[in-house]
């Protein structure tokens, strides 16, 4: 059994994750995380050039790595949390799409289309929560 993603684990509203990391990658696309970075980067340059003790340089090296998991995981949160939001949004297209020409050929006295393309497109509609 795979744990959710908080993608899927969410409701309606957007929960106390959600929010701590929207308001987080919304830091690291700042001027001011891009200043806490280069003090990091100085801070590392400093140690080495300084020849300080392996303390400093584990210290040094320990903050750029914090840093980089923290990047990597808002960022593949970003990744899950646009590419569900794309998939509602082009589900509802479809729907909508389907149900627009059932309308249509109601009204005509027809039957729905049903040809291959609209087949594979109602087979489409959350497809991705099969994969």
């Amino acid at each position: 059994m795979s744990p959710k993603s908080p993608v899927q684990r969410g409701g309606p509203g957007r929960g106390r994750f959600e929010q701590l990391a929207q308001a987080a990658s919304d830091f690291t696309s700042s001027p001011t995380f891009f200043l806490v970075c280069l003090g990091f980067i100085g801070f590392f340059a400093g140690v080495h050039v300084a020849h300080l003790d392996t303390h400093w340089l584990l210290l040094a090296a320990g903050c750029m790595t914090a840093v980089n998991l923290l990047l990597l995981a808002l960022l593949k949160n970003s990744e899950l949390r646009a590419e569900h939001a794309l998939q509602r949004k082009l589900d509802a297209i479809a729907a909508a799409f389907l149900e627009h020409y059932e309308e249509v050929a109601a009204l005509q006295g027809g039957e729905p289309p049903k040809g291959r393309a609209f087949r594979e497109l109602r087979r489409a509609i959350r497809l991705e929560e099969e994969i």
